[in-house]
C-alpha cells in the first residue's frame, strides 16, 4: 500500500513539499474546492506528469491503481462521440465475488512474499541486504585480484594487454578466462616460464646454411692457394727478419698495433725507425693481402661445410702462411 505522499510544485501546492504520511489501508481526504484533493488522486493514478512529487509504496512494491475522479468521468461518461468504457450496475454474483476474494487473498499472499524477498535482497532502503553483501564481496575480490596482479607484474609483463590499467576490467577478464579453462590450471612457475617464452625478446632469424655437396669439397681440394706459400716481398729490408721468425701472420697482426702506437714498437714500446712503416707496407703488398683473403675464404668454407655435413669432415692439407 501507499505509505507516504510528497506533493509540491503543482496545482494549489507550493514549492515546499506537502507531506502526507502515516497512511493506513483506508484514508479519507477532505477539504474545500481548490484545496488539492483532485491533485492527490491524479498523482496516485499516474505520478509521471508530477516530477516534483513522490509516491512511497510499502516495501517498494508498486501496486496497480484504480482512481475514480472527475478525470475518470470525463474519459468514460462525458464523451460526445461515444462511450469508451463500460460501467455495469446489477445484482452481485456470489460465485464471481468469491473468485475475486480468493484472487485478492492470493495476491496479498504473493505481495507479502515479494516484499519479504525484496527486504532480504535490498534491506529497508533498497541499498542493503544481500545486494550490499554481494557488492562488498565483489569489491574485496577485485582488490585481491589487483594485489596479485601488482605482485606478479614483473614476471607476467605483456599478458592480458588492455586490461592491466583498470582493476574492474582486470577482474572481469580473469573471470572470463577462468570460465574458458577446461583443463587443470597451471602452476605459477609454469605460467612464468610460458610468459618468458611468449613475451620475452623476439627470436632472431637464423641464417640458412647453404646446400654443400662433395663437388664443392673437391673444388676446394684443388684450390691453387693450397699449393702456394704465401709470403711478402723478399727484397724488402725486413724480409729476412720476418722469414727467420717463420710466422708472417704474427708480424701482420702486430702491424695493426704498430699503426695505432704512433711510431712506437707494439712489443717493447720503444721508438722505431721512420722507414719501418714503409718497409712493412711494402712487405705486405697487395698480392700478399689477396692471397691471405683467399686463404681466409677457404678456411671459412671448410668450417661451414663441417656444419652442413652434420659433423662429417675430411682432413685437408695444412694451409701454409
Amino acid at each position: 500500500m501507499i505509505e507516504k505522499l510528497e506533493i509540491s510544485g503543482c496545482a494549489s501546492y507550493g514549492v515546499k513539499a506537502e507531506v502526507m504520511d502515516d497512511l493506513s489501508t483506508f484514508n479519507y481526504v477532505y477539504g474545500p474546492n481548490g484545496a488539492g484533493k483532485t491533485t492527490v488522486s491524479r498523482l496516485i493514478a499516474d505520478h509521471g506528469p508530477y516530477s516534483a512529487c513522490k509516491v512511497h509504496w510499502g516495501a517498494g512494491t508498486i501496486l496497480e491503481t484504480m482512481v475514480y475522479n472527475r478525470d475518470f468521468v470525463d474519459r468514460n461518461f462525458n464523451q460526445p462521440t461515444g462511450l469508451k468504457g463500460i460501467f455495469t450496475l446489477g445484482a452481485k454474483d456470489i460465485d464471481t465475488l468469491q473468485k475475486i476474494a480468493d484472487a485478492k487473498a492470493e495476491e496479498d499472499l504473493l505481495r507479502q512474499k515479494l516484499e519479504g524477498h525484496n527486504y532480504i535482497l535490498g534491506g529497508a532502503d533498497g541499498n542493503g541486504g544481500k545486494r550490499a553483501d554481494l557488492a562488498k564481496v565483489e569489491q574485496e575480490f577485485k582488490e585481491e585480484c589487483w594485489k596479485l596482479k601488482t605482485l606478479h607484474d614483473p614476471q607476467l609483463q605483456g599478458a592480458l594487454a588492455g586490461y592491466r590499467n583498470d582493476s574492474q576490467k582486470f577482474k572481469d577478464k580473469l573471470l572470463a578466462e577462468c570460465a574458458k579453462v577446461a583443463t587443470q590450471l597451471l602452476t605459477q612457475s609454469d605460467l612464468e616460464t610460458r610468459a618468458a617464452s611468449v613475451f620475452g625478446p623476439s627470436p632472431s632469424v637464423a641464417i640458412a646454411l647453404p646446400d654443400l655437396t662433395d663437388t664443392t669439397f673437391l673444388k676446394w681440394e684443388v684450390d691453387p692457394i693450397l699449393k702456394k706459400k704465401v709470403l711478402g716481398k723478399t727484397d724488402v729490408d725486413i724480409a729476412a727478419m720476418i722469414q727467420k721468425l717463420g710466422n708472417s701472420d704474427w708480424v701482420k697482426q702486430g702491424v695493426e698495433y704498430f699503426e695505432a702506437g704512433n711510431g712506437e714498437c707494439p712489443f717493447c714500446q720503444q721508438p722505431t725507425p721512420e722507414q719501418l712503416s714503409a718497409s712493412l707496407a711494402e712487405y705486405f703488398d697487395e698480392t700478399f693481402m689477396d692471397d691471405n683473403a683467399a686463404i681466409s675464404a677457404l678456411t671459412s668454407g671448410y668450417k661451414l661445410g663441417k656444419l652442413c655435413a652434420g659433423g662429417r669432415f675430411w682432413r685437408r692439407d695444412k694451409v701454409r702462411r
